[in-house]
This record gives C-alpha cells, structure tokens and sequence, in this order.
C-alpha cells in the first residue's frame, strides 16, 4: 500500500456531518448562526462578506480540532468566534489544493489551509490564535451550487 495515498475514511467511523453555519455581512462584523446557507457555484456563500470574492468562497474547520485547541486554551472554542463558515462533526479535511468533498450536492474544491484569524485573540481571549495554529480549517472555491444546511452528511472520500 502507497503510504502517501489516502485510504479514504474509516467504514467504522461515523459519517461527518455539519454541525454549524456561520455567515457574517462583513468582514469585521460578528458571525451569525445559520441553519442553512445557498452556496454559488464561483461566488461564495450568500450573505457571507466573501460572496463575490474570486476563490476563497467557504471555510471549513472540525469540532475535534476546536475540542483539541480548547484542551490547549483551557477553555472552550464556540465555533462562531472562530470565523470560519462552516464546521463539521469531524474527519480528517482536505488541505492540499485541488482535493475536493461534497456536502449534499455542493462539491467544493481546497484552496489553502486557512490562517488563524487576527480576530481571534479578541474573540476567544489571548492564545486563541497560538492554539488554532495548524487547526483553523481550509478555504473552499465552491464547484456547483446548492443549499448547504445543519446535518448535511460531508463526503471526505477521495475522488470528489
């Protein structure tokens, strides 16, 4: 077996699942919690302050690696103060540009991993950013559109 080829999720492993959607109208404006966004194939996600932007049009983080950096913080991670769009229940998430998943009927496509927020020192409280190092998510162009909504199984198999 290639050990560099990812051999796709676990059969025993849950399917991930969103857990939270997070828009905000600007770029220095407060989240809000959705229960469903319409995401725009090439634009973004409506409502969100990145809608119309050429690629970053979605960011994705995992409730385990917010579990892992409130462990470090010692205290909790609310996923809305974070800044990304959306978060999943888990599963490792695609990081290299060009691997895609699919969320219900909307196949989005990596960008880059995203930076921890400057926000977020005045968000979470100091060493926020330090802990969501290397655990603050991916930046998605979304391929096709669709209606993205709380509990939509997420698709992290290889091949989308």
């Amino acid at each position: 077996m290639d050990p560099d080829r990812d051999p796709g999720p676990d059969p025993g492993q849950p399917t991930p699942t969103v857990v939270a959607i997070h828009v905000a109208k600007g770029r220095r404006l407060p989240t809000r919690s959705v229960p469903s966004v319409e995401a725009q194939a090439g634009a973004g996600l409506v409502g969100d302050r990145y809608h119309g932007s050429r690629h970053r049009h979605v960011t994705i983080q995992s409730l385990p690696e917010l579990e892992a950096a409130a462990a470090d913080l010692g205290r909790p991670v609310d996923p809305g103060l974070t800044r990304r769009n959306l978060t999943i229940s888990g599963g490792p998430i695609p990081t290299k540009p060009g691997e895609r998943l699919r969320i219900g009927d909307v196949e989005l496509e990596v960008v880059r991993i995203a930076a921890p927020c400057r926000l977020l020192d005045d968000n979470l409280g100091p060493g926020a950013a330090r802990a969501l190092h290397a655990r603050a998510g991916t930046v998605f162009r979304l391929l096709s559109s669709g209606t993205i909504s709380v509990g939509d199984e997420v698709d992290l198999s290889p091949g989308h």
